[in-house]
């Protein structure tokens, strides 16, 4: 048996200390200068209006409920068929830095900024929905396949011959061992493009975010409820209904089912585009002195609030996060949580992780008004709800294979001195992981009118200035990019990783 040396052990335990504190400290600096501001609106009758409709959902047009809960699919489906075997081949030249830095580039732009860089060439068609998702998870799926890879023997590829190619090296030793991580993996991008394409609903695409917009808006909460149960069924089911057997005819469907609209840009607009389109006129008439006002300019009143803003949200929700995993995964547990509370608890996560971060933030905004406090609230309350289910699943995994003493604590002893203990780490590796989504997600909540960098990209591309709506994307991509570098590096100080695997 091999332990921990004492010393290397209480070091572990105040680097985690440490980063914790920093991070604590961070969020309360945060709350400061983050506009958390709740305008005068009475929520109680909304909010009663709103739990009626989740209570009481009904939908008179069941065709046009089936219609977007199948276009939803299918978009998010065909879209991890495709990224999946474009993520495992950039897997396998994950070791050159160009790879990397190229789905760094491409994993840092959220799917709806995305979806409203493709829209400008294929207008409002299926292949803007399948690009917006296809392009982010193929940089995910490369970066964490080449990190499964990692964690894998080596040795039997030490006894292939030397001239035998990477596919063919990976086919026979790495792909085989990490066969069952990968499964895993996959189903839960599935899960994740499930609430990305509801989401590209809200700039137009025909799928279930553009219904339950519409629903909201117009003060329809029972069909706004009726879709997010559609959607929480949809969630909850999936190991039931997606059979690797039945996946060929579920791509065909899912092709059958895509908007007509296919959507297609000839060659010249899209040179046009790139090479004119998202650069300011100054710097492409090398006006150097007007080109430098210009980003200064830009920096002043755009980029500078948007990015402060989205900083301080992010580090709120993030600590927020932890609060609620904390405060909602002994629910889910079996050590914890017993029988009769364990269902329920199980239940209140998946609403939770099923529920996108975007709805979440639009119901909020109509209790509490335009600030970031329901952009805070939604993101905390998703991103726990996921991290929360995580952990408890780890802990009954754990339970189930270990024989119970009658001496051991139960409630809140155990709670405190056992299983958070033994769940901190890997809560906080999860943590780090969910950083830069957080990042991410706090930026387009700009889109619902919260003054984050995603507002102002919004706001370019309605007033068709695309030049404007590439540098705040480059922006926001750049943070992105530093956000995942610090949470690795941390994982790596407080040692998170290796308690997470």
């Amino acid at each position: 048996m091999i332990t921990t040396p004492y010393f290397r052990l209480r070091s572990s335990v105040r680097t985690l200390n440490r980063v914790c504190f920093a991070l604590v400290v961070a969020a309360a600096l945060s709350l400061l200068w983050a506009d958390l501001a709740v305008y005068p609106v009475d929520p109680w009758h909304e909010l009663a209006r709103i739990g009626r409709g989740v209570i009481l959902p009904a939908w008179d047009e069941p065709r046009v409920l089936a219609e977007s809960l199948g276009q939803t699919v299918a978009f998010a489906l065909l879209a991890v068929v495709l990224a999946v075997p474009l993520g495992l081949l950039l897997a396998m030249l994950f070791h050159w830095r160009a790879v990397r830095y190229f789905c760094a580039a491409i994993r840092s732009v959220h799917e709806l900024f995305w979806g409203l860089i493709f829209m400008q060439l294929y207008g409002l068609s299926a292949t803007t929905g399948l690009l917006a998702i296809l392009v982010p998870f193929t940089g995910v799926f490369a970066k964490v396949f080449a990190e499964i890879f990692e964690q894998q023997a080596h040795a039997p590829g030490q006894t292939l011959s030397p001239s035998l190619g990477t596919l063919k090296r990976y086919a026979y030793t790495l792909i085989p061992q990490s066969w069952s991580a990968l499964l895993s993996y996959i189903r839960y991008r599935f899960e994740c493009a499930l609430r990305s394409s509801a989401i590209l609903g809200f700039i137009g695409l025909p799928t279930l975010g553009f219904h339950l917009e519409t629903a909201f808006k117009q003060g329809q909460y029972s069909e706004a409820g009726a879709l997010l149960w559609a959607f929480v069924l949809l969630i909850a089911t999936i190991r039931f209904w997606m059979k690797p057997v039945l996946l060929p005819f579920y791509i065909g469907l899912a092709i059958w089912l895509l908007p007509e609209t296919v959507g297609f840009s000839n060659g010249g607009y899209l040179w046009q585009f790139v090479s004119v389109d998202i650069w300011p006129e100054p710097l492409r008439d090398a006006q150097w002195g007007a080109a430098l006002q210009w980003y200064t300019t830009m920096f002043t009143d755009q980029v500078w609030p948007g990015l402060i803003q989205t900083l301080l949200l992010t580090q709120i929700a993030l600590v927020l996060t932890a609060v609620v995993v904390l405060a909602t995964y002994p629910f889910a547990t079996r050590v914890l949580g017993g029988p009769l509370v364990r269902w329920p608890g199980r239940f209140l996560l998946l609403i939770l992780r099923s529920t996108p971060e975007m709805v979440l933030a639009f119901v909020f905004l109509l209790l509490f008004g335009p600030s970031g406090l329901p952009a805070v609230l939604a993101l905390a309350l998703h991103n726990g709800g996921l991290i929360a289910f995580l952990v408890a699943n780890a802990s009954d995994a754990e339970a189930g294979g270990r024989v119970s003493r009658p001496d051991d604590p139960k409630g809140l002893l155990r709670y405190a001195y056992i299983e958070t203990p033994r769940r901190f780490p890997a809560m906080l590796a999860f943590l780090f992981y969910r950083w830069e989504v957080i990042l991410r997600e706090s930026a387009i909540m700009g889109i619902l009118g919260i003054t984050t960098l995603g507002f102002y990209i919004d706001s370019a591309f309605e007033e068709i200035r695309y030049d404007r709506a590439f540098l705040l994307i480059a922006v926001t991509a750049i943070l992105n990019i530093l956000v995942d570098a610090t949470s690795r590096r941390l994982r790596l100080m407080a040692h998170a990783d290796t308690a997470r695997r």
